[in-house]
Formats: C-alpha cells, structure tokens, sequence
C-alpha cells in the first residue's frame, strides 16, 4: 500500500537538529521524496543514511537560509531535480533565554531574529510559487507556546517566534484559493528519541516527542488536511504519557 504523500516532494529546512531525523524518517515512509538543508554535509549524509531513500528520491545540501539567493538556487535546484516541489517543513530553530527581559542581552534578539525569522522569510518567498503551482502544496512552520503565552524571561524567543507563526499565517492568506496551505505546530519543547531511550514515560512532563510532531507534520502535508490552511495545530498538554 502507497504511503499518505507518494509521488510527493517535500523540502526539509533545518533537517539535522533535534526535530530533523524524526521528520525525515517519516516523510520518508509516507513516500515522499526529500529535498534536506542544513549547514554540515556531514551531518546531512548521516540523515540520509537514517532515513533508508534510495539516492534518486533524496537530495542533501548545505544551504545557508541566512541568504535569500541560496535559499532560491535550493528551490530552483529541487524543482529541476524532481520537477515539483510540493512541501515545506521548516524545522530551523534555536533558542536564546532564561533571564528577565529588563537583564536579558538584546543580542539574543539579534541571534533569534535571524535563525527564527529571517529564514522563514527567506525560505517561503523562494518556495511559494512551487506551492501554489502543484494545487496542493503545504508549508509547516512548527513553532512554541511561547509564541501567543510568553513569559518573562523568553522575552526575544517568544517575539521572534510570534514573528514567524505571523508571517506564516500571513503566507496562508496568501495561499487562498490556491490549493496550497501553510499552518503551525505549536509545541512546548522537544523530546527526541535519543532523550527518552530508558527513561520513564513521565521523565519529561512538558515534552512534546518528536514522533508526535513528525506525524502531525506528515498529516499536514497529506490531502486529509487539504481544509486546513492558516491553523495552529497544538501538540503541547500536561505532558507525555507511555
């Protein structure tokens, strides 16, 4: 039986952190073709070799997204490879906080305003017109509460990712009529597999595990969600359960 997104290609921002293998391992099994950027080749390669793609449906290149024209020559580089690109999860995150605001240094904004903003920025305008051009393209900004409830000493985190769920929603607008969609998972914080190999099913009771949000990301990209555009999908509760 063909997976959920056969046939499909999806982009993968950011598919090397904590979040990445998760996401790739399961669009991979869904049946999708990769297209996968981050910053070491190596770490890349190791990705790839996890995700089990034969070398004809997986492309992995070290992208910066900090620059606009190498996030276009990625999207023009896909879309000659496969011939269409039909998804975007945008996975590139980071994090600078844990000081009040009134303490906390503003070149953390400067830090979070690039890896959180500018290259969602960067990496929509370059795909948005593969997206709208197949009628069902997807693009997946997964993002944090802290977003709509931030707290006092995630001051620069909370903007910045506010800042990018908006520019996201903003893009769904845009995507009107389209066939394409562009939504949010919103989670708390990440546990990935590595974090909870041992430990109790309570060990982390905020978390979020990344198979979850790997799922939900995958749904996303699939025709059953084809009603949802400009959503926020929460993926955070009283915390993870066995």
């Amino acid at each position: 039986m063909s997976g959920p997104l056969e046939g499909r290609v999806v982009a993968v921002a950011g598919a090397t952190g904590g979040l990445g293998p998760s996401v790739v391992q399961a669009l991979a099994a869904a049946g999708a073709s990769l297209g996968l950027a981050d910053r070491d080749q190596g770490e890349l390669d190791a990705v790839v070799a996890g995700c089990g793609l034969a070398p004809d449906r997986v492309d992995a290149r070290v992208v910066d997204l900090l620059d606009e024209e190498q996030a276009r020559g990625w999207a023009a580089d896909l879309g000659a490879r496969f011939g269409r690109v039909d998804g975007v999860a945008h996975l590139v995150g980071g994090w600078r906080g844990g000081t009040p605001l009134e303490e906390a240094p503003l070149d953390d904004w400067a830090l979070l305003h690039d890896l959180l903003i500018r290259t969602v920025q960067h990496t929509s305008r370059a795909f948005s017109a593969a997206l709208r051009a197949g009628g069902h393209g997807r693009f997946v900004l997964v993002s944090s509460k802290q977003a709509q409830a931030p707290t006092h000493d995630n001051a620069a985190y909370a903007a910045a990712k506010a800042a990018a769920e908006a520019w996201t929603l903003a893009l769904a607008d845009g995507f009107t009529g389209t066939g394409a969609t562009a939504n949010v998972i919103v989670v708390n914080a990440i546990a990935t597999p590595a974090m909870l190999e041992g430990k109790a099913p309570d060990a982390y009771p905020t978390f979020t595990r990344a198979q979850d949000i790997a799922d939900a990301l995958v749904y996303l990209c699939s025709d059953a969600a084809a009603a949802m555009n400009g959503h926020r999908l929460q993926l955070h509760g009283s915390g993870l359960r066995g």
